[in-house]
């Protein structure tokens, strides 16, 4: 899978601290991709949208 045109963004619940954080590449067609951000040449999760925008949710609902 070729994320090399992906756009990452720092989550907004991440700490300002560098610890646990999670960057989200929305900007991919059909697909959106996490990796951790402390190794960002590491492995990236990919889902379709409609199951991240689904996990979002259920995740907001949760806050």
């Amino acid at each position: 899978m070729d994320l090399s045109s992906a756009t990452w963004r720092k989550s907004s619940r991440s700490g300002s601290s560098g610890g646990n954080c999670v960057e989200v590449a929305d900007n991919l067609p059909g697909m959106v991709a996490v990796r951790d951000s402390k190794d960002p040449a590491g492995p990236a999760l990919t889902f379709p949208p409609a199951a991240w925008r689904t996990f979002v949710a259920d995740l907001s609902a949760r806050s």
